[in-house]
């Protein structure tokens, strides 16, 4: 069962290291969650029935802890900026893109824990019927919070472009 564990940290790193950065600014904090993410799968791990994808379950178990984490600081959440290395995304040498990039994550870091958690299931390409599963929620409140994000990311980059 160790070995199966491994295994699947070694295939869906980018999962826990995705929330770890939208949850924690400081590189101790992200590594504190992440191995707190670690010990919750590993711990759900026997329990595990294959009903979802295992991406689906990490998912699931990766945000509710971060969230749950979250909850648990009393100090107000900071906006993130993020830089391209954290988020290994792979230099494409275009400066206005790189700043529409990095005005989207910023906005990403002023939301609530919830809302970075259907944001990012979103634009990891999740469907509405998966992320409903990792968060607990029907399908239409996926698209209703979903559609109230973007106008609130909206406001958010707009605001500071102006």
């Amino acid at each position: 069962m160790e070995k199966e564990f491994v295994i699947l940290l070694n295939r869906h790193p980018g999962i826990l290291y995705k929330v770890c950065s939208l949850y924690c600014q400081e590189p101790e904090d992200r590594k504190d969650l992440f191995q707190e993410i670690v010990l919750q799968l590993w711990k759900a791990f026997p329990a595990f029935k294959n009903e979802s994808a295992i991406t689906t379950w990490m998912y699931r178990i990766a945000l509710n802890t971060a969230i749950s984490n979250f909850r648990k600081r009393t100090q107000k959440p900071q906006p993130i900026a993020f830089s391209t290395s954290e988020l290994q995304i792979p230099d494409l040498k275009d400066d206005h893109f790189e700043e529409e990039r990095t005005q989207l994550y910023t906005a990403i870091g002023q939301l609530s824990p919830v809302e970075k958690a259907v944001i990012t299931l979103y634009l990891d390409d999740r469907s509405y019927d998966e992320m409903a599963t990792i968060l607990g929620i029907s399908k239409s409140n996926v698209g209703v919070k979903l559609n109230r994000i973007k106008l609130k990311l909206e406001k958010l980059i707009k605001a500071t472009t102006h």
